[in-house]
This record gives structure tokens, C-alpha cells and sequence, in this order.
């Protein structure tokens, strides 16, 4: 995500911290030691509450790239959706039981250490055992939080995963859809009427991801409809592997094509991609040869493959075009612009 700092790496995914969470950190430093703490608490648990979304997602074979920790919680970056509701449930379920887990089994050594009192009393940071008790109530807060039966918080894909098994996908996200965005005008409300910034950046939020989710699943269900072959092009140009960069801007100039396959002797060797292109320009200039920076290993489609496979290789891999074989031969390449015009196109007659 943009403006995003890495932090660390673990179970192979980066865990990035926004800008914005650390203007929020800048912000309560002022509260002192106490409320430092507590953020580094706040922290802690969100990133294990999406590490363990993220953890059964590697489950059930889904990539996550990345985790980043937001002021109003954390997004782990899935390269696609699940592909049946009980995986989905699942992989949402998972974030809101762990804070359920560390509520219970915090309960009774907080209680025997603190007091029975300290436990129920209003949320403060008066004093360290207050401060403990406060991060204690956390995870509660983010179980429930989460567990809203509305888009994108947990519980509306878990709502989702639920009804899709009765009333298909499409129709579960737009009802978990439309209580995210009932939820988003409700915090919005009470944002406005008490004046609360960080309750309408909440709303704000929530209403735009909805709307986002209701838009992938569409793209989606469109996507199911069309094979590659569909919409593939004949007009392509290939390059051979001893193409310099300078003869590959020629093309891309007189072509408008951006990614090319890399053919030697009728044999797909390699593949090249725009970011390639440009990085390797600005770093090996004009004279460098395609055989020395172009991508050995990467996917490959076959024209009969359904369009929502495609786009979830594009996910998978981060890129934005794929070549299309049958057999050895190359039938074209596919981007995600094709795919994008085509969703435009069926929308708009819809």
C-alpha cells in the first residue's frame, strides 16, 4: 500500500505500518509512557489478529503479500478471494477468535493480579493496572469491532460466506455490501453529531471498501462468463532475446504494446513487462539485452482458460499482462486493460 513503511518480515509476509498510524503514535506520545505503551499494545494485537487471518489464507494455498497497520486496524493484502465460502469463513473467523482467545484466557491471571474490580472498571490509563486492563479490553473491542456483519469488516465476509452457500456469491456480497455501507452512515451520524474526527474517517472508510468489494465481486462474476480467446488480439509483437532495450522502445513506440514475449526459433523463452522495461532503461540504459533482465519464470494462460483465472494469476503475481500458448506457439498476450474493457463494456449494457 502507498505510503506504507516495511517493519519486518515474517511467515514470508512484509508487515508495514502507514504513515498515518504513526502521526496517531505522534499524537498520544503526548499522554506519556502510559499511553505509549498502549499503543505499541494496540499494535501488537492487530498485527497478530491479521496474522492469523493471513496464516490459514497460506492454508488454504492463497498468497499474502503484506500486512499494513492503519489507525483503524490492518489489511492483509490476499492476492485473490477464496475460492469456496468455507474457506472464506475460515480465514475470517480466525482474526476475531484469537482476541476472543486472549480475552479468556487473560481473564482470570488479570483478575487474581489486578483485583476482580480493575477488570470492570471504565477504560483509563490512571494507573498501570488500569493501563493493563485497558489493553485487555482491546481484543474484546476488536472481536466485536470485526465481527459487524458488514462489508469489509470480518464479520460481513463471514455473513457473506454463509449466505453464498443459499443464494450464490454475488447476491451475499451486496447484501454484506448494503449493511456496510448502513453501518458507514451510522458512524458517520454519530461522527458528525459528536464531533469525532477518527468516527468519520471510520465511516469514511467503511463505506468506500464496500463499495470496493461490491465492484470485485461484479468484475468477477463478469469475468466467469468469457474465455481468454473471447477477447484476444492476433495483432502482437514478440521480440527475440537478443533484442537490445533501444529496439524495444521502437516497438513500444510504433506498436503501443508494452509487454512482449520472447521468442527464439518459435520457442517462448522469457517474457518482458513494462516495469521491466522501464527499470532496466533507467538502470543498464539502451544497449542492454533482453536475454540478460527478461523474466524466466512466469505465467502462462491458454486460450480456452476462463478470463477470472487470468486475473487471478495477474493478482497472484503482481503483473499486469500474461502470454497466451497452445502448445508451444504463441497465441497472443492478455492484459489487465483487456480484462478491464470488457467488464466496462457488459456493465454498461447491464
Amino acid at each position: 500500500m502507498k505510503g506504507s513503511i516495511r517493519l519486518f518480515k515474517i511467515f514470508d509476509i512484509s508487515i508495514n505500518i502507514h504513515v498515518t498510524f504513526l502521526l496517531l503514535l505522534l499524537i498520544f506520545l503526548s499522554g506519556g509512557l502510559k499511553w505509549l505503551f498502549l499503543i505499541v499494545a494496540i499494535f501488537c494485537f492487530v498485527t497478530l489478529h491479521e496474522l492469523c487471518h493471513s496464516l490459514v489464507a497460506k492454508h488454504y494455498g492463497i498468497n499474502v503479500r503484506e500486512i499494513t497497520l492503519l489507525p483503524i486496524g490492518g489489511i492483509a493484502s490476499m492476492t485473490k478471494i477464496p475460492d469456496r465460502p468455507s474457506q472464506e469463513f475460515f480465514i475470517s473467523i480466525a482474526g476475531p477468535l484469537f482476541n476472543i482467545l486472549v480475552v479468556l484466557t487473560l481473564f482470570y491471571p488479570l483478575r487474581y493480579v489486578l483485583g476482580p474490580d480493575v477488570l470492570f472498571h471504565p477504560l483509563s490509563t490512571k494507573s498501570w493496572p488500569l493501563t493493563i486492563a485497558y489493553i485487555y479490553w482491546i481484543n474484546l473491542i476488536l472481536a466485536a469491532f470485526n465481527l459487524i456483519p458488514a462489508f469489509p469488516m470480518d464479520g460481513g465476509r463471514v455473513l457473506r460466506a454463509l449466505l453464498a452457500v443459499k443464494i450464490g456469491y454475488q447476491k451475499a456480497t451486496k447484501i454484506a455490501v448494503n449493511f456496510g455501507h448502513i453501518f458507514a452512515l451510522l458512524f458517520a451520524y454519530l461522527g458528525i453529531t459528536r464531533f469525532n474526527l477518527m468516527l468519520i474517517a471510520v465511516a469514511i472508510f467503511i463505506y468506500m471498501a464496500a463499495s470496493g468489494e461490491e465492484l470485485q465481486a461484479d468484475i468477477k462474476e463478469t469475468l466467469k462468463k468469457f474465455r481468454v480467446r473471447d477477447i484476444l488480439s492476433r495483432d502482437f509483437y514478440t521480440l527475440r532475446s537478443d533484442s537490445t532495450l533501444a529496439k524495444v522502445l521502437e516497438t513500444i513506440f510504433h506498436s503501443h504494446q508494452e509487454d512482449f514475449p520472447i521468442v527464439d526459433d518459435g520457442k517462448l523463452v522469457g517474457f518482458i513487462t513494462r516495469q521491466d522495461i522501464i527499470t532496466n532503461i533507467h538502470q543498464f540504459g539502451m544497449e542492454k539485452n533482453v536475454r540478460d533482465i527478461m523474466r524466466r519464470d512466469f505465467p502462462k494462460v491458454k486460450d480456452l482458460d476462463p478470463l477470472v483465472h487470468v486475473q487471478n494469476l495477474m493478482q497472484e503475481n503482481d503483473i499486469r499482462a500474461i502470454p497466451v500458448v497452445r502448445g508451444d506457439e504463441v497465441m497472443g498476450i492478455i492484459t489487465i486493460e483487456d480484462i478491464g474493457r470488457i467488464y466496462a463494456m457488459i456493465s454498461q449494457r447491464t
